[in-house]
């Protein structure tokens, strides 16, 4: 669904007031969305549509996956937090999970991003570059 530059103003104006300190606050978004269908304002489908989009992005930007070829102990999943968290902030959801493929070392995607570090990953890269 295509909608409008100003539904998608809105969508975005009252996405941010769903933010608390810089982090997502879902109590505050119960209450926008409780408000905007209460008062049924111009394409609020629309907006609604943006905002459960916007939503969507912000969780998943959360998500994170931790891949190695091994399991890895404690200690090094704690680091692995510690670093992740310092870059991007509390509140992120960790799985880990085990890909023998990569051989050695790990692969860790936050939202979109993606560090591999991993033993396939380098040959690959190595091999590429021939």
């Amino acid at each position: 669904m295509k909608i409008s530059k100003t539904a998608a103003a809105s969508a975005r104006r009252l996405f941010g007031f769903c933010q608390t300190d810089g982090r997502f606050d879902e109590s505050k978004l119960r209450t926008v969305v409780a408000r905007l269908i209460e008062a049924k304002p111009r394409d609020y489908k629309a907006i609604l549509s943006a905002i459960q989009r916007l939503t969507r992005l912000e969780l998943e930007r959360r998500e994170v996956t931790v891949e190695s070829a091994v399991e890895i102990g404690d200690s090094t999943r704690q680091r692995v937090v510690a670093g992740l968290t310092n870059q991007y902030g509390p509140g992120l959801v960790v799985q880990y999970q085990i890909t023998p493929a990569l051989l050695g070392g790990l692969r860790i995607r936050v939202g979109n991003d993606v560090f591999d570090g991993s033993v396939q990953g380098r040959l690959e890269r190595l091999a590429n570059a021939f």
